[in-house]
Order: C-alpha cells, then sequence, then structure tokens
C-alpha cells in the first residue's frame, strides 16, 4: 500500500488546491498500486515526523510532495534528515543539474539555489530535469520513502518517468480495474434501494461506490487481482446485470464528464449544436467548448438574459413574453427554435430559469427551470423544479439537466 503526504502551508489555507494528490492516485491506481490515505499538514518538523512515522509504519511505500524550495520554509530534506538519522551533503550531480537548466539564465544561478544541490547522505538522488530540487529516493527494511517536489509539472515528469517504472520493478503489483456507469432519473438513496439486491451479492474483491453530481450518479465498480483476465471478466458481467435493471437509466458506461460523452455524440453522428442560454448565463457554453476539438460540432451560443435581447436577437414575441414569462415552455422553445435557425445548426437547447435568491413567485418559485431542444422540425421541453438551493447549484443542476436532455435526444 501508498500513503501519500503533501507538505505546504498554502495547501490547508486554501491558497491553493491539492491537485498533485488526485493526479498521483490516478496514475498509480492505473499502474497496479492502491492508495491507503492521503495526509496534507504544514511545513512543520514535528507534523512532518509524525506524519512520516505512521506513514512509514503502516505502509511500504511513502510519497512525498512540497517542502523541497530553497528557503527557510521548505524544511522537508532537513526533516528527512532527522527521520533517517543521516546529514546533509553537497551532490556536485545535482549541482551540475542546476547549471544545466540555467544555462541561458546565468543571473538566476546564487547561493539560495546553489543550497538545492544539498541532499540527505543515505538517500539515492534521481535528477528533476525539469527543475532545481532533486528527487531523493530512501529505502529502509524493504520500504521506500520518495520526496517529490510539489510543483505539479515536475512531480508528474518524475512519476511518470522515474519512480513508477522503479516501483514497479521492486514490488509486486496487483492489476487494478475501474468501471464506471452513469445513471440519470435516481437519486442517490433512491438508486442504492433500486440496485440493493445486486449490490448484496457482488464478490468480496469487488467495492462500489456512489459519485453524485448534480443530477447524475456515477456507479463505479473495482477490483484487484492478480489474474487481470478474471477480474475483467467479472466486472463486465456485474454491469451486464446491472444494464439490465437500470436500463435506459444508464446514459454512458464511462467516467467521462457530461460534455464529452456529449461532444462523442455528436461528432460520432456528425452533427452540430448551438444553444441559448438565459438564467446560466452562459455556463453550458463554458462546459461545451472546454473539450478539445468543440468547435468541430458547437457553433456558438447566444446569451440572452433580458427581455430585449430575447426579442432583439433571438426574434421571441414581446406578446408572448409578457403573456406568458420568460420562463416558460412557450419562451424556451421558440428561443431553441430560434438559435438553431441563426446558428445554422442541426440541433439545438435552450434554458431559461430562476437561478435566485431572489425573482422567485409563488407560482413559479426558485429553482424553477425550462429547457428545450429542437431538432429539424420538433421540439421537446421539459419543466424542472430544482429547489431553493444557492444560484450557483441551481446553475450547475440546470447546465447537467441540459446536457443529459441532449444526450438522451441524441441516443434514441
Amino acid at each position: 500500500m501508498i500513503e501519500i503526504i503533501t507538505i505546504g502551508n498554502e495547501i490547508l489555507i486554501g491558497q491553493i488546491v491539492d491537485t498533485n494528490s488526485a493526479w498521483m492516485s490516478m496514475e498509480l491506481n492505473k499502474a497496479g498500486f492502491p492508495i491507503s490515505q492521503i495526509t496534507s499538514i504544514h511545513d512543520d518538523e514535528k507534523q512532518i515526523l509524525s506524519s512520516l512515522e505512521n506513514a512509514f509504519s503502516n505502509n511500504e511505500i511513502v510519497l512525498i510532495t512540497g517542502g523541497l524550495g530553497p528557503t527557510n520554509d521548505d524544511i522537508t530534506k532537513t526533516t528527512l534528515c532527522q527521520f533517517f538519522d543521516t546529514e546533509l551533503v553537497f551532490d556536485q550531480s545535482v549541482f551540475e543539474n542546476i547549471k544545466l537548466l540555467f544555462a541561458h539564465r546565468p543571473s538566476v544561478m546564487n547561493e539560495l539555489t546553489k543550497s538545492q544541490a544539498f541532499v540527505p547522505k543515505n538517500c539515492k538522488v534521481i535528477q528533476n530535469r525539469v527543475g532545481t530540487a532533486p528527487i531523493m529516493w530512501f529505502e529502509l527494511n524493504n520500504k521506500v520513502v520518495v520526496s517529490m517536489p510539489g510543483v505539479p509539472f515536475e512531480m508528474k515528469v518524475a512519476m511518470q518517468e522515474e519512480i513508477i517504472p522503479k516501483l514497479k520493478k521492486m514490488f509486486l503489483h496487483q492489476h487494478i480495474v475501474n468501471q464506471t456507469v452513469q445513471v440519470v432519473g435516481y437519486g442517490e438513496s433512491a438508486l442504492a434501494l433500486k440496485i440493493g439486491k445486486w449490490e448484496s451479492e457482488l464478490p468480496a474483491y469487488l467495492d462500489l461506490a456512489y459519485l453524485p453530481n448534480f443530477g447524475v450518479v456515477k456507479l463505479r465498480l473495482s477490483g484487484s487481482s492478480e489474474d487481470k483476465e478474471r477480474l475483467e471478466n467479472e466486472v463486465n458481467v456485474q454491469f451486464q446485470k446491472l444494464s439490465e435493471i437500470l436500463g435506459e437509466s444508464i446514459i454512458a458506461v464511462n467516467d467521462f464528464s457530461l460534455e464529452e460523452n456529449l461532444f462523442n455524440l455528436l461528432a460520432d453522428r456528425n452533427l452540430t449544436l448551438s444553444t441559448a442560454e438565459s438564467c446560466t448565463g452562459g455556463n453550458l457554453a463554458r462546459k461545451i467548448v472546454s473539450i478539445p476539438g468543440a468547435s468541430d460540432v458547437y457553433k456558438g451560443s447566444i446569451v440572452a438574459y433580458d427581455y430585449e435581447t430575447k426579442t432583439n436577437i433571438l426574434n421571441v414575441s414581446i406578446d408572448i413574453l409578457h403573456e406568458f414569462g420568460a420562463v416558460s415552455r412557450q419562451v424556451v422553445e421558440l428561443m431553441a427554435a430560434n438559435v438553431r435557425k441563426l446558428l445554422k445548426t442541426d440541433i439545438s437547447v435552450a434554458i431559461s430559469g430562476i437561478a435566485g435568491p431572489g425573482g422567485g413567485t409563488d407560482e413559479k418559485p426558485v429553482g424553477t427551470v425550462w429547457i428545450a431542444i429542437s431538432v429539424g422540425g420538433k421540439i421537446t421541453s421539459k419543466l424542472f423544479h430544482f429547489g431553493n438551493f444557492p444560484r450557483e447549484v441551481i446553475i450547475g443542476r440546470t447546465t447537467n439537466a441540459a446536457i443529459v436532455m441532449l444526450i438522451e435526444e441524441l441516443r434514441r
């Protein structure tokens, strides 16, 4: 088992998000190394020693990121010396690596930069080919501790090129399989009740996780074994049983984002998409264009937030707006039909709703949303009541609901 320790005050005060441990966990999992724990701690000698002692006693491998800079607040190296009862020594090979990195910027070299070449005497040095802080590899009692820089791209290069290959050679690793299906139409608890019997009959070596997110629940089935083929076959058998239970409620058999699945469906069918947004203010467009190559299928969006934009740009009749209100089936269907014509696409989706916290009425409370899809001469619309949640939650749920409606339309 592996424990990951991330060191840095900036993580614990929320100044930066710890993306290192998430990335490392994913890559190690792919390589067949399960993670027992992830710990984030301050740049504090006592905390580092305590966390390292606990991790080392309970795991074969401990991976550390952070605290290797040249300034006084970076104390990981000196603390590792205490833990392994050694001292810092100057390593000429590290210094040569640093000089090579700064060959075109000699003015950057100074005493602090040079101090990066001091390493614990009993570690194996792995050169950092994209940074100044060396990677330090310790072995004791058939266990390994590796200390890496906290800079994400430096850590990733070290993990991919050096650390994971070395760990594979040194330790027996199992095959790990993770398979995910995405389910709509159920809340987490309702889904758990629906598949309760199936879940209770899963083999002991398979684990099921529920991962809910704004109207979609991912079910991830995980297992590890030395027999990869047997494991993969069993996961496939179990998901076949699950598909018989849930049927059309499964909208994807992968761990892609909703927008990735939408993009793939549009690309496979050679279809183009346009969007018209009111209460989501372009959030749907933002998610779609986050996918590389989105321009192949996505032509654009019109964010029509007020009546004037809805009438002047999307050609929604002012009389209809006054009669039914902006949040209505009549308006959202016109928005969908007209944006598809204006941007000349095969399919379009339109959204209008009340995201709050103000603007709700007894008839149309906060969380009321209409979504419409236009395909050819057909328009499909649906009313949602997302409840009086914070504004960002309603926008997130609305965005996902629109993508799910599109996916369901494309899968018909």
